[in-house]
């Protein structure tokens, strides 16, 4: 397939370079045209807009940061939907509000073009190895036709429902992980004032009930003073005011995400906004009364 591929950051990156070595024809846009580079190299078109990379192609892919670039790359003056010919199937796996990939599906549908929102979570690491999961919205037809390039960037891939109906399903998702992160990172301290050695302690329960994805891939990260973003707390951050707005819209009081959202603001007041989430843990280091 012809493929637009808007967004080569720290997971496109490595999405975009699956779908090259299965043989696909990628033309690439993004912000910062060097962290394109090596893709260029491997034969990649770039394109200087979403629009000049979308035209006339099978399917556009965008993956980028927060919903306003969401909202230009799809709606905007240069944006996927206003290229002369826009591809008949454009994707969005960036995180946004489900309001947004609903708008975005109706602008769409104007214009004969079938929209899909399907966030994904996994990080670099997941992006890296083809294992991300992708939470998927949108039509049955469309998600179908997209399916096989699903499966060369993710190993859990399921349709949840139409149109936000994926974004939905990520909140979900960065739910469950925010609170669990504070856990591990406190846990991890804990084990550490207690003289544990934090790998074995990992070994211990991350095969338990307290195993996670995060205990297991980012608490070896943070023993070995690793806080470079596999995803950046700032997007997290944006992630869980998303999913705490979408909370009050449905008069849902859940505390739980609201503690999770001041730690994580904090943690972008005091810098750290940049670096990987796994950098909770230089607060709990840092500042015994921010993690009480």
């Amino acid at each position: 397939m012809k493929i637009a591929f808007i967004g080569t950051g720290v997971m496109g990156h490595s999405m975009a370079g699956h779908l090259m070595g299965a043989g696909h024809e990628l033309v690439i846009s993004t912000r910062t045209k060097s962290k394109a580079e090596s893709l260029l190299e491997r034969g990649a078109s770039w394109a200087d807009t979403a629009a000049e990379a979308a035209d006339g192609m099978d399917m556009a892919i965008a993956i980028v940061g927060m919903p306003h670039d969401v909202e230009e790359v799809f709606l905007g003056d240069a944006g996927i939907l206003s290229a002369n010919t826009p591809p008949p199937i454009i994707i969005d796996m960036t995180t946004s509000p489900p309001s947004l990939a609903r708008r975005i599906a109706e602008a769409a549908t104007a214009k004969g073009v079938s929209s899909i929102d399907a966030p994904v979570s996994g990080g670099d690491i997941g992006a890296r190895n083809g294992t991300l999961s992708i939470m998927v919205g949108g039509e049955t037809p469309a998600v179908a036709t997209a399916m096989p390039i699903f499966e060369l960037m993710g190993k859990t891939i399921v349709h949840q429902g139409p149109a936000g109906s994926g974004q939905h399903t990520k909140m979900v998702n960065q739910i469950l992980i925010a609170g669990g992160m504070l856990g591990m990172c406190e846990g991890l301290r804990y084990a550490d004032a207690a003289g544990l050695d934090g790998g074995k302690v990992i070994e211990s329960v991350g095969g338990g009930a307290a195993g996670s994805w995060s205990i297991n891939n980012l608490g070896p990260r943070i023993l070995q003073g690793d806080f470079e973003p596999g995803f950046f707390i700032e997007h997290f951050l944006k992630d869980l005011t998303i999913a705490f707005d979408e909370a009050a819209a449905m008069d849902l009081d859940l505390k739980a995400l609201a503690m999770a959202r001041a730690f994580y603001e904090l943690a972008v007041n005091e810098g750290l906004g940049r670096k990987g989430t796994q950098a909770l843990q230089l607060l709990i280091e840092r500042d015994p009364v921010a993690s009480s």
